[in-house]
């Protein structure tokens, strides 16, 4: 017969059941179940059982609450959806069964520990729209990606035809597809793509849900200042990430402040065969060594590294762009006294981006707080050192330092 505690585990796991649900008992996470045997295989922990060897009893493992952050990366690592489960209310005072909810649902295109992630590689998460009724490869369909660890959200549209050389291009972790169209778009990327399949429900796919829930986020009357108000399909898409992100992170994003629109007519889209071939970010063998980033890498923080990777995955098109980055190339080459000290500075900034985030949704700990504190102090004086240069390129990029 079940108990009231696992009346309520099972309650709580109908509600998350594409998850491998840790429960709160006490001092220890607790699994039950298929949990229970993939968390024994994926964190090597002994797999026991709940009901004292009687026959039918549930399958069960579990660590210690305070190794969480030690043991939550592995299963992100291992590919599956994890959703935490915490006791909302102290014990001791519990008028019977103690209240638990789950706080928080991690997967790896959500994750936020150091653990997971790598530090010069973006992790994104992606949602793709499809229209009602395709017709053709030149039907233009929706596609927004984020980065939870940095605040990055972009969205784009373009023809289907281009949908597998655009997830080639951001490498998402997790893919949001409407339930309607999960079996189109396995069809389209093919089994060699590498990625989470997220089943969401068609209600969410809604033009006017999306223009709601993205004006709701950023307190915005519309969406004419982001650029993307005339984007209908790809807002649809960016409305997916976002109720995702709602509800897996219970509103904690407030480090998400805006969404670009990406136009991939502006660079070149080199597809999965001319990566490999050319060696780009990762080698035939697929390593990351002896690559074209691995040799001309050498930026000296986790945010340049990744805008690096960024711009030889995307080498732009249009010659304005293209002069501009030069000029500013060749000026910070012909100021060496400049550009070493500016190299000097830099080497005292770590991930800027990412400890911002952990700080805005209550990750941080003090120490990293008393590093923000430290990089920060360091940004007047790159202003200062920047300012002195005559490159648009750079000087826009002094005055954006502000904001």
């Amino acid at each position: 017969m079940s108990t009231p505690l696992m009346k309520q585990y099972q309650q709580v796991k109908a509600k998350y059941p594409d998850t491998v649900l840790l429960f709160r008992m006490g001092d220890f996470f607790e699994t039950f179940d298929e949990d229970a045997k993939i968390t024994s295989k994926v964190l090597g922990i002994v797999l026991t059982k709940r009901g004292n060897g009687a026959a039918g009893a549930t399958p069960l493992a579990g660590f210690p609450h305070h190794a969480l952050d030690a043991y939550l990366p592995k299963l992100l690592r291992a590919g599956y959806r994890v959703a935490i489960c915490e006791q909302l209310e102290d014990p001791k005072f519990a008028k019977g069964i103690v209240k638990r909810d789950v706080v928080e649902v991690l997967s790896p295109g959500v994750a936020f520990s150091d653990k997971v992630l790598e530090q010069k590689q973006n992790n994104y998460l992606a949602a793709v729209s499809l229209p009602s009724a395709l017709s053709t490869s030149e039907d233009r369909i929706g596609f927004a990606f984020i980065d939870v660890s940095t605040g990055e959200f972009g969205l784009s549209e373009f023809p289907l035809k281009l949908l597998v050389e655009q997830m080639n291009s951001v490498q998402p972790q997790e893919l949001l597809v409407q339930k309607r169209d999960l079996d189109t778009i396995k069809t389209l990327l093919g089994e060699r793509m590498r990625v989470l399949y997220t089943k969401v429900d068609d209600w969410v796919f809604n033009a006017d849900y999306a223009y709601e829930i993205l004006i709701t986020h950023f307190k915005t009357q519309s969406l004419k200042g982001f650029g993307i108000e005339e984007m209908r399909i790809g807002t649809i898409a960016a409305g997916a990430v976002m109720n995702y992100l709602q509800e897996t992170q219970k509103a904690n994003i407030p480090h998400i402040k805006k969404i670009v629109p990406h136009d991939v007519s502006e660079y070149m889209i080199l597809d999965a065969s001319t990566k490999r071939n050319l060696e780009i970010t990762s080698s035939i063998a697929g390593q990351p060594d002896g690559t074209l980033y691995s040799i001309i890498d050498r930026t000296l923080t986790p945010m340049g590294g990744r805008m690096l990777k960024q711009w030889i995955n995307h080498p732009l098109k249009r010659l304005d762009p293209i002069r501009r980055r030069l000029d500013a190339v060749q000026e910070l080459v012909t100021s060496e006294s400049c550009r070493h000290r500016i190299r000097e500075v830099l080497e005292h900034i770590g991930d800027l981006e990412r400890l911002i985030a952990k700080i805005a949704t209550g990750r941080a700990n003090p120490r990293e707080v008393n590093q923000l504190k430290s990089m920060l102090e360091q940004i007047p004086v790159l202003q200062s050192l920047i300012s002195n240069l005559k490159s648009r390129t750079l000087t826009d990029l002094t005055a954006n330092l502000d904001s």
